[in-house]
């Protein structure tokens, strides 16, 4: 039985098939539904859990080297907001750009984790390393 780390059975079976890289997405509750990409859903109330959060856990045995995020969250959200995902995704290279732009890199991706978040444009996407 695991007792520590990520207890998902789902997201650690998501998590162990990506590859050096590989993209994953982790979305807000309010991020479009794709048929074809496997969705691993945490959501369970609105701000349960959150991307911060999914993204602390995740990082724990999963290399980051990039991760993309929409412009409008930079736009959206405080400067203490803009702070603390920079902090969680530090040592990766953060780039943002149009949310029209940022959805079209969502089909490559091996699968997409659903949070309850609801911190406006709060999706990002992961590049492995």
């Amino acid at each position: 039985m695991l007792v520590h780390g990520i207890l998902n059975p789902h997201l650690l079976s998501l998590l162990a098939r990506v590859r050096h890289t590989n993209a994953l997405v982790i979305a807000d509750r309010g991020f479009p539904f794709w048929p074809a990409i496997e969705t691993v859903d945490l959501s369970l109330v609105d701000g349960v859990p959150t991307v911060r959060q999914v993204l602390a856990a995740v990082r724990q045995n999963f290399v980051v080297a990039e991760a993309y995020m929409a412009e409008e969250f930079l736009r959206a959200n405080s400067a203490d907001t803009r702070e603390a995902f920079a902090r969680e995704l530090e040592g990766a290279r953060l780039l943002h750009e149009p949310h029209a732009e940022f959805k079209k890199r969502v089909p490559a991706a091996i699968g997409l984790i659903r949070t309850g978040d609801t911190v406006p444009y709060a999706n990002m996407i992961l590049i492995s390393g």
